[in-house]
């Protein structure tokens, strides 16, 4: 019995567009400065849904409303093949920005063209940011009832 269960982290993700323009974070991550999706992880007992709102707003001060389901990921970090991500990508809208403060880490809150985050792809936190966008242009995404509301 002396097996060990693999425990994924799991993380979800804000995928928030106005006008072609997408909201991203300028991070720094283990002493290098990058861009990601305003993300986190999943804290116990909380719905996938209020943790990407929760996240969304810690890390940009913007309010979000989940609309959809864009997608789910599985990623394994070069160097970190004992660490895998579960990732659920959300797409919706983008409210106020309120005058918090932003969570720790986080340098800046940008809005970027696809044009702009493509020629960056080697300051993306990891390849999921541009997929995500890639993602979110053109694959449809799931009404957000293929989330259990009991089970959530």
């Amino acid at each position: 019995m002396g097996e060990t269960i693999w425990k994924p982290h799991t993380t979800v993700a804000a995928i928030c567009e106005r006008e072609g323009y997408f909201l991203l974070v300028k991070e720094k991550v283990n002493g290098k400065v990058v861009f990601n999706q305003p993300a986190g992880h999943l804290n116990p007992g909380e719905s996938l849904r209020d943790a990407v709102i929760r996240e969304t707003l810690e890390e940009t001060q913007y309010e979000f409303k989940p609309g959809g389901l864009q997608g789910i990921y599985r990623f394994v970090p070069d160097g970190a093949p004992e660490t895998t991500y579960i990732r659920f990508l959300f797409c919706g809208e983008v409210g106020a920005r309120l005058n918090g403060a932003l969570d720790q880490g986080i340098i800046s809150v940008e809005w970027m063209n696809y044009a702009e985050i493509k020629s960056c792809r080697e300051q993306h936190r990891s390849p999921l940011v541009l997929q995500s966008i890639d993602d979110y242009l053109n694959k449809p995404s799931y009404p957000l009832g293929v989330i259990s509301e009991i089970f959530s």
